[in-house]
C-alpha cells in the first residue's frame, strides 16, 4: 500500500475481513491489522454457515474471506494496534512501532471467552470437546447427554436452551451458591443440578467421556461452557466510545460508535455472536464509512 490507508480495520475475523472486501470494492485503500487467531479459527465444523450445507471449518471460512479481501486490494498486516487517537480529519493508530493515519476506523476485535478452569481447555474447545456456542451447534446435541458448566444464572439459561434438543441436561454450577437464583426453573424444566467444582476431565480420543467431582464420575456426550465473554474493547474505551452494560460497544443503525468516524462490527458489538451477523454488520459499516467519506469529499448528491 502506497501511503496511509483511508480506512483502518482492527481485527481480521469474519467482520473485519468482510468489511475489507466491501471497502476494497468501493475502491478504498484498506489496511487490516491482524492480531492472530480470531475465535472463528476454533470452529471445527460449522453447519449453520449459510451456503455450506455439508459444513465448513472456521479455518476455511477465514481463509476464503482473507483471499477475497486481498483480491480487492486490502492489505492485511500481522500485529496488534496499541493505541488509537482521534485527530482532525480522522485518526492516528500505533501499529508495529509506527503511526498510521486513517480517515475512518472499524473495530472488529470480538470477545474473549471465559473458559472453565479445566486442564487443556483451550485445546478441548478447538477440538469441539468443550463447546461454547449452543446457537451454533446445539442441533448436534439432539437426544444426547449434555453437561453445561456455569457460574451464574447464565448457566441456567443455557441449560434451558439445550432442553429444546435433549431431556438429559445437567447444569454443573461451579460458582458461589448465591449466584444461582433460578433453581425453580431448573426443577420445572427437568434439568439436573450439580453444585461442585469439577476435579477432573476424562478424555478419550475425540470426546469428553466423563467429568469427575467428589469422587463421582459422570459420562456426558457433549459439554458446554456457559461462563460468558468479555469484549475486546479496551482501545475504544480509552478513546471514549460509549459502552453497553456488558462492556460491548454501543453503535447506531450504521454501526458507528459514539465517536464520529469510528465504527464497530461483529461480537465486540452487542448482539448475537454469529458469523452471519458479524458479516452483515460489516457490510453495513463498510457502506456507511464509504458514504461518509464520499460526503466529506463532496461526492454525494
Amino acid at each position: 500500500m502506497s501511503g496511509d490507508p483511508e480506512v483502518l480495520i482492527i481485527g481480521a475475523g469474519p467482520a473485519g475481513l468482510t468489511a475489507a472486501t466491501y471497502l476494497g470494492r468501493f475502491l478504498r485503500r484498506v489496511l487490516v491489522a491482524d492480531a492472530g487467531e480470531p475465535r472463528a479459527c476454533w470452529i471445527p465444523l460449522s453447519h449453520n454457515m449459510p451456503g455450506f450445507p455439508a459444513g465448513i471449518t472456521g479455518a476455511a471460512i477465514l481463509s476464503r474471506l482473507r483471499e477475497q479481501a486481498e483480491e480487492y486490494g486490502a492489505v492485511i498486516e500481522a500485529g496488534s494496534v496499541e493505541a488509537v487517537k482521534a485527530i482532525d480529519g480522522g485518526f492516528v493508530a500505533r501499529l508495529n512501532g509506527r503511526d498510521i493515519h486513517a480517515r475512518g476506523v472499524l473495530m472488529a476485535t470480538g470477545v474473549v471467552d471465559h473458559h472453565p478452569d479445566l486442564p487443556g481447555v483451550e485445546d478441548a474447545v478447538r477440538r469441539s470437546l468443550v463447546r461454547i456456542c449452543p446457537i451454533c451447534d446445539a442441533y448436534e446435541a439432539t437426544g444426547k447427554a449434555v453437561a453445561v458448566i456455569g457460574a451464574s444464572d447464565m448457566g441456567v439459561r443455557e441449560a434451558a436452551f439445550m432442553r429444546t434438543y435433549s431431556d438429559r441436561v445437567t447444569l454443573i454450577h461451579v460458582g458461589e451458591p448465591a449466584a444461582l437464583t433460578e433453581r425453580a426453573a431448573l426443577e420445572r424444566l427437568g434439568i439436573d443440578l450439580v453444585e461442585t467444582p469439577i476435579e477432573q476431565v476424562h478424555l478419550e480420543g475425540d470426546r469428553v467421556t466423563a467429568l469427575s467431582w467428589g469422587g463421582r464420575q459422570t459420562a456426558f456426550d457433549m459439554v458446554y461452557s456457559a461462563l460468558g465473554t468479555s469484549a475486546n474493547a479496551v482501545l475504544a474505551r480509552i478513546l471514549g466510545a460509549a459502552l453497553c452494560d456488558d462492556g460491548r460497544l454501543l453503535v447506531d443503525d450504521h454501526q458507528m460508535t459514539s465517536i464520529p468516524g469510528f465504527y464497530a462490527a461483529g461480537d465486540v458489538v452487542r448482539g448475537l455472536n454469529q458469523i452471519a451477523v458479524a458479516t452483515a454488520e460489516a457490510a453495513v459499516a463498510a457502506t456507511a464509512i464509504h458514504n461518509a467519506l464520499r460526503e466529506a469529499d463532496g461526492q454525494t448528491v
